[in-house]
């Protein structure tokens, strides 16, 4: 940088030129928006500048030009105000009362993107409501639910009366390794899923629980191997823009687990589809009042044996496949996209160069036969009693990682019989210490609470400290990424059937 010097030497006659010292303003003056201030409190000094050493005239006329920039002219350039100087060593306490979490704000944290609906013209359906509480940014969980025409009713969908024509669809998806992949699933699963399911009946007339078991599966695969085959045809492609480019080989760079659940209610079915390690729970009441939890999927992940039993005969001969309960590093054994775990590795190889993919698994890993990961679900149907009191929770890992599922069922149970109020209990001070010293990380009876309206949001209150408001406000204060240390993504549903009707529950 050119610094100015004094010259007096060289032009000692050289008429002057002024410029405006600028200095702060007063710390008692008031900024006015429009640069305007009165010019009896505008503070001028001018110095005389004989030269400058090393700039030529030509730039000096150019730095010398133009109006004047006057304290409180025309210059919008903000105001740093000093802050009170801290003791020496530290930054002094700059805790902000008004900032802290109150019960209030954790309720609005845990509900802002909550849902209920109550079903009233799909026979066997009752109520259900949906919570999602995120901890990445953006969350990589998304989530799907309504009515959709009955598959199997080849075009005579009748909206209005007996409801036989109409299903109801519940989604969870949990995304990793980015958002997108769950995002094109919450769009394109359905209809994919529809399209296969319309092909069955057209093509045997017959409804059965293996022909739409399998119709499922082949939705879910169809959809992957579209995924692949878009991605393939983008690097392929001429003519099209880099960004679009990049925009079709996401999903099959990053990755997700997908649960749907398809209900039919002319054979009062529930079918569900599970890749990954979401989870599907149905609970249903005993003669003594009691709730049992009866699993409809079961989680997919290097920890299953019967999955990695599967793996082991796709691929003879290979060790090491899966260590540690992870396939290759990765926590699930089936998932939508992730091409690091399907595509060859010379496809790896050309996406990394061209188009930034990610790194191949080797050398960390030896992948010699990929594809090992699939998106081919496990599908269960299940007949729903209407003489028994029933619910279904769905939901992605992130609530499953602090609850069991009897541990979920047993809550929902306690949420329908009891009446919301504010839970007074209190607990000493606080840190994530006490983990260590006693105080569960997961979801312990003696902090369950009723406090919310919603059965899903209840969930996720109690999953993440229940009545114990230290540790939830604490858990919900953490911001992505270093939230991920104390709370994944959370999406859950629940499914209340005929005979379990939430609307009597003490309010």
């Amino acid at each position: 940088m050119l610094s100015p010097k004094i010259i007096r030497a060289r032009l000692p006659r050289t008429r002057g030129i002024t410029i405006p010292l600028l200095r702060p303003q007063a710390r008692n003056s008031s900024y006015s928006t429009n640069g305007s201030s009165s010019s009896s409190n505008s503070l001028r000094r001018s110095v005389t500048i004989i030269g400058l050493a090393g700039v030529s005239t030509p730039f000096l006329w150019w730095l010398m030009s133009g109006t004047q920039v006057q304290p409180g002219g025309n210059d919008k350039v903000p105001y740093l105000e000093e802050g009170a100087l801290p003791e020496q060593g530290h930054l002094g306490n700059e805790y902000d009362p008004r900032s802290s979490l109150s019960k209030k704000q954790v309720t609005r944290l845990i509900s802002q993107d909550a849902y209920s609906f109550l079903v009233k013209d799909v026979a066997g359906v009752n109520r259900y409501d949906g919570a999602q509480v995120a901890s990445n940014s953006p969350c990589e969980d998304r989530y799907a639910h309504g009515k959709i025409p009955s598959p199997l009713s080849l075009g005579n969908y009748d909206d209005g009366g007996g409801g036989n024509q109409q299903w109801m669809a519940w989604a969870v998806f949990d995304g990793h390794l980015g958002w997108q992949t769950a995002d094109l699933l919450e769009r394109k699963l359905l209809p994919f899923v529809r399209r296969r399911l319309e092909r069955a009946q057209l093509a045997s007339g017959v409804g059965s629980n293996e022909a739409v078991q399998e119709a499922v599966k082949q939705g879910f695969t169809d959809l992957d191997t579209s995924i692949f085959g878009t991605a393939l045809e983008t690097t392929r492609s001429s003519g099209v823009p880099l960004q679009e480019k990049v925009e079709r080989l996401l999903p099959a760079y990053a990755g997700s687990c997908a649960l749907l659940s398809l209900y039919d209610p002319v054979t009062r079915n529930v079918h569900v589809a599970c890749t990954g390690d979401s989870r599907a729970v149905l609970a249903q009441q005993l003669p003594d009042g009691s709730w049992e939890a009866i699993p409809l999927s079961i989680d997919q992940t290097g920890s299953n044996e019967e999955e990695t039993a599967r793996i082991s005969r796709e691929h003879p001969g290979e060790e090491g496949i899966v260590k540690n309960g992870r396939v290759l590093g990765m926590m699930v054994s089936r998932a939508f996209g992730d091409g690091q775990w399907k595509w060859p590795l010379e496809v790896q190889q050309d996406m990394k160069r061209r188009f930034h993919g990610p790194e191949p698994l080797t050398p960390k890993y030896d992948v010699r036969t990929p594809p090992y990961l699939t998106a081919e679900p496990v599908v269960t149907s299940t007949r729903i009693d209407p003489s028994r009191a029933s619910f279904l929770i769905m939901a992605t890992d992130g609530l499953w990682d602090m609850l069991s599922s009897q541990q979920a069922v047993d809550l929902v149970g306690k949420w329908l019989i009891s009446s919301r109020r504010e839970d007074d209990h209190t607990y000493g001070q606080f840190d994530f210490g006490h983990f260590r010293n006693g105080v569960n990380w997961q979801f312990v009876e003696e902090r369950a609470t009723v406090q919310d309206d919603n059965a899903a949001a209840h969930l996720v209150r109690n999953s993440l400290g229940g009545n114990h408001h230290e540790l939830i406000s604490g858990r919900l204060a953490f911001t992505p990424p270093h939230s991920r240390r104390l709370r994944d993504d959370m999406t859950v549903q629940v499914i209340f059937f005929d005979g379990t009707d939430p609307k009597k529950r003490n309010g």
